[in-house]
């Protein structure tokens, strides 16, 4: 089966494509879109950034994507817009002729990148209310600075998109079936239902599931590995709810940072904020929460605080439905309590008691747009100035995201104090033996780690700590 989607209003029609290819190589050789720039191959740099557009209804709802790790299946029966539909006719849009006249640009190799990301606020893709500075966060410029490109990014707020014609040919194109292929021996799906996707794996059990490919795609892009059977979950319609109670939060396996984002900053500020930091935009509008759970990352954002907050995962298959602690499914590195033919379905996140104490801290190289060295999560309840609860899980300090209980057990009954902090740091140096790596060696984790827990103390006192005293690694 081909894969189709619309480009600039046309469609492109890619007969058996390999369903590791990505969507750079397509732009860049095939359709000679060679303004669409490949730079790192990661996910990371930005210079391949895309607007990536899909039926919300009767509307089309972009996002800002990176090209470089986003397979061609995962653009069946969307639309696609490259620095190059700005100006067909040769004449710059207001933001690309703001981005001239301001000097944002010098060697020019990021620069499409940038104007790609600041198009999408204009016209009010997934993100769009961020500040400038989030926006391009995903993009990295090494020539003129930020300085000017921001400017730029603010004198544009907003531009008119018409995108009636596009919505019409996107319902012709994308169709109600299942698009499914072959390549070289190799299989592909890409379900419209749960149902779909529950027969798929009960027929394929070993198949490989890509929701956002942006930790999947550096297995191709940078590992060159081959896979076999893949199956790409993002056009699951039922996969994609939000259920907001006063219990919590549901997120369906479908749902992506960005737009989990309110919905988790409205459990707890921390939740929101670092969200904002999972990588760039482009990132958090490709990967899902469910997914960061899902590939079972020892240093994945997400999983510590939810853990923390007592999340539970469910899990779906031929044979039903099964429900588990999310701390549970994570059992030791690289593997994840799921059996074959099984996918995570959905995620939910408790919400946290009014006077509990919530306390997510990330620790990283950069603090945009990178990975964390440690993330430390708090959540404690406290009555009458005693601990009566606590639960304390880290990422980046084991082989697993996983609970400090040696920790825990030094706050609970314990006076809300500084001297129960002193000996809870004392209890979490033992509860971990990190391994040392780029990111940061195994002493500086364990004090880092202690440290995180001194901030929460320090800022439930209303002493502000610098981001220096902690952020660095």
């Amino acid at each position: 089966m081909a894969v189709r989607f619309l480009l600039d209003g046309e469609v492109v029609d890619l007969a058996a494509p390999d369903p590791t290819g990505t969507l750079l190589e397509t732009l860049r050789g095939q359709l000679r879109r060679t303004g669409t720039k490949e730079g790192c191959a990661e996910g990371d740099c930005g210079a391949c950034t895309v607007l990536l557009g899909e039926l919300d209804g009767s509307r089309v709802a972009w996002r800002a994507v990176n090209a470089c790790i986003l397979f061609l299946p995962m653009v069946h029966g969307k639309a696609v817009m490259t620095v190059e539909s700005l100006a067909p006719q040769g004449q710059l849009n207001p933001l690309q002729a703001c981005m001239a006249a301001n000097g944002s640009s010098q060697c020019g190799f990021c620069t499409p990148g940038f104007v790609m990301s600041l198009h999408g606020r204009a016209i009010g893709a997934l993100g769009s209310e961020l500040p400038v500075a989030d926006v391009i966060a995903g993009n990295l410029c090494r020539c003129t600075g930020y300085g000017p490109i921001l400017e730029a990014g603010a004198a544009v707020p907003t531009l008119a998109q018409d995108d009636a014609g596009v919505a019409e040919r996107l319902a012709g194109i994308a169709g109600e079936a299942m698009a499914s292929g072959w390549y070289q021996g190799r299989q592909w799906f890409v379900p419209r239902s749960s149902d779909e996707l529950v027969d798929v794996l009960a027929a394929h059990p070993d198949a490989r599931i890509v929701a956002g490919a942006t930790d999947v795609g550096l297995w191709v892009t940078k590992g060159l590995r081959d896979l076999d059977c893949l199956v790409f979950i993002g056009d699951v319609a039922d996969l994609k709810a939000i259920a907001e109670t006063p219990e919590g939060v549901r997120l369906g396996a479908g749902v992506r940072y960005a737009e989990a984002h309110g919905a988790l900053a409205r459990l707890h500020a921390d939740l929101g904020e670092l969200v904002r930091r999972i990588g760039g935009l482009q990132v958090r509008s490709s990967a899902t929460v469910c997914g960061n759970i899902a590939n079972g990352s020892p240093i994945g954002d997400g999983p510590p605080a939810l853990i923390a907050l007592g999340a539970q995962l469910t899990l779906r298959s031929a044979s039903g439905r099964r429900t588990m602690a999310l701390e549970d499914y994570f059992l030791e590195y690289g593997k994840q309590d799921r059996l074959p033919g099984e996918f995570v379905e959905s995620v939910f996140v408790p919400r946290p008691q009014a006077r509990a104490v919530v306390h997510v801290s990330k620790l990283s190289r950069r603090f945009d747009s990178d990975i964390s060295a440690v993330l430390g999560a708090f959540v404690l309840a406290v009555e009458a100035g005693v601990i009566t609860a606590a639960r304390v899980a880290f990422g980046g300090m084991a082989a697993t995201p996983r609970r400090a209980a040696g920790c825990e057990a030094a706050l609970v009954g314990q006076p809300f104090s500084e001297a129960t902090m002193a000996a809870a740091a004392e209890a979490l140096r033992a509860d971990f033996s990190p391994l040392s790596d780029v990111r940061g060696t195994a002493a500086y984790r364990i004090e880092a780690a202690c440290a995180l827990l001194w901030r929460l103390w320090h800022r439930e006192q209303g002493v502000g700590v610098s981001v220096l005293d902690v952020e660095a690694c």
